[in-house]
């Protein structure tokens, strides 16, 4: 089954951003563009808000109109658009199942800023089962010009990352990029050493050649499947964030994990992605992984 690509859409311009954004990748991928707004009736008793069909009319034209702005750029692009009745999270949450990723529009940095920390962010983000790609307001089609590169968080075992690492070549081979592989390691503290590690790390010849040696394996099969994709391997010492941050002023887009499994606690998006997602200039995607 062919997925669209899913654009949530408020009006704002950060969401007019990611619009613009997933527009151009749908195109790219050669697939279909769907425009959705999640909408609740919202009585105000202070000022005129109209009724039920009054606010249902100005969410399908303000669609509309978004959806106007990207056929014009894109006149043989397929675009469809839907007014989704309920609330944003779930109700967004919800359309990533028949979507190939969700996109939206992020506020920018800071402590208390739009999709990226809010609760409607946060659950968009821990709950969606396909990726979900974060742009912000100014995003411009320049910021995706040649020479910048697709950068991916690789971590652990090769399956750990196989999610993200598939959508990074996807990506890349859409858009004639490069992969950046970013590998980040930190020295164990002395209780993790056991006979078996020190063996392994022995036979590959220390650390930093053993995380290579692991960096290694997980992309074989995707540079395999992607032969045309340029791939530089980044292998540095750091927390796995700030490694990627380090190279995030070359990005066009960054793409880290997060585990889909829920805790004890509830859904989480992990440490590496909310940080990634904090600091980051350019659009991040998250890739949820098993």
């Amino acid at each position: 089954m062919t997925r669209p690509i899913t654009a949530g859409v408020d009006g704002s311009e950060e969401s007019l951003a990611a619009l613009g954004w997933a527009a151009r990748e749908a195109v790219r991928r050669g697939l279909a563009l769907r425009v959705v707004h999640a909408w609740r009736f919202q009585p105000h008793e202070a000022i005129d808000a109209g009724d039920v069909d009054t606010q249902a009319r100005w969410a399908r034209e303000g669609l509309a109109e978004a959806a106007r702005s990207v056929t014009e750029r894109h006149p043989g692009l397929e675009v469809t658009t839907d007014v989704l009745d309920g609330g944003p999270a779930e109700t967004l949450v919800a359309a990533t199942a028949d979507a190939e990723m969700l996109v939206l529009g992020s506020r920018g940095h800071g402590a208390v800023v739009g999709f990226l920390l809010g609760s409607v962010g946060q659950q968009v983000l821990a709950g969606a089962t396909r990726p979900v790609v974060l742009v912000r307001a100014g995003d411009q089609a320049s910021a995706e010009a040649a020479g910048r590169e697709i950068v991916v968080g690789q971590q652990g075992d090769p399956e750990d990352s196989a999610a993200a690492l598939r959508f990074a070549f996807e990506t890349a081979a859409a858009r004639g990029a490069r992969v950046r592989a970013v590998r980040a390691w930190t020295l164990p503290p002395l209780f993790a050493y056991s006979p078996g590690s020190l063996k392994l790390l022995d036979e590959a010849g220390g650390l930093e050649p053993y995380e290579k040696k692991a960096l290694e394996e997980a992309l074989r099969p995707w540079r395999e499947r992607f032969p045309d994709v340029p791939v530089v391997e980044h292998v540095e010492m750091g927390s796995a964030g700030q490694v990627l941050l380090s190279v995030a002023g070359r990005a066009q887009l960054m793409v880290v994990g997060r585990r889909a499994r829920r805790t004890a606690v509830g859904a989480r998006i992990g440490s590496v992605a909310h940080g990634v997602l904090h600091h980051a200039d350019c659009p991040v995607a998250v890739v949820p992984h098993d």
